[in-house]
């Protein structure tokens, strides 16, 4: 198994991290705030989802894993992972989108760009690799993912796909 890949690349981000324990914090304080003044009710519940929807992401969301096998690309996400093989990506290039669009977020996202519906595996602080798939894959056309060394992976991108 460990023959089959061509390239690896494990990506972490403390930033990102900061980020999701602060507001784990941030909706837990107001959750136990809000539970000793008042009775339980819709906000508070409320409250609490939100403090485990970012406690969630401080688990789930601390390390991309980028695998080119020879088969195919794969990208895991804690318990997350997209598998695409290479006969199913047309093009890849570096990922310029603009900055509402590329700081929308950390982990992992689903957003329009160009009229393609995009999934978007990504550290706010790195560059972005964007593969556009000759079939959709349920409604996703393009994949896009954070990785240090975008030109190494598109190099090999190129290698991979070639028939």
């Amino acid at each position: 198994m460990e023959e089959n890949i061509c390239y690896t690349e494990t990506i972490s981000s403390k930033r990102t991290e900061a980020l999701f324990i602060a507001l784990t914090l941030l909706f837990g304080g107001l959750f136990l705030f809000w539970v000793t003044i008042n009775s339980l009710n819709i906000l508070t519940f409320v409250i609490a989802g939100l403090s485990l929807v970012f406690l969630f992401y401080v688990i789930n969301y601390r390390v991309l894993t980028i695998r080119l096998t020879r088969h195919a690309l794969e990208l895991k996400f804690g318990i997350f992972t997209w598998t695409e093989p290479y006969d199913n990506i047309a093009a890849w290039s570096i990922d310029k989108i603009s900055w509402p669009m590329r700081y929308g977020g950390a982990g992992i996202h689903f957003m329009f760009i160009n009229k393609r519906y995009r999934a978007s595996f990504n550290f706010l602080e790195y560059p972005r690799v964007v593969v556009a798939l000759k079939k959709k894959s349920g409604p996703v056309c393009d994949l896009s993912f954070t990785t240090r060394h975008p030109e190494k992976v598109l190099q090999l991108l190129q290698q991979l796909t070639a028939p």
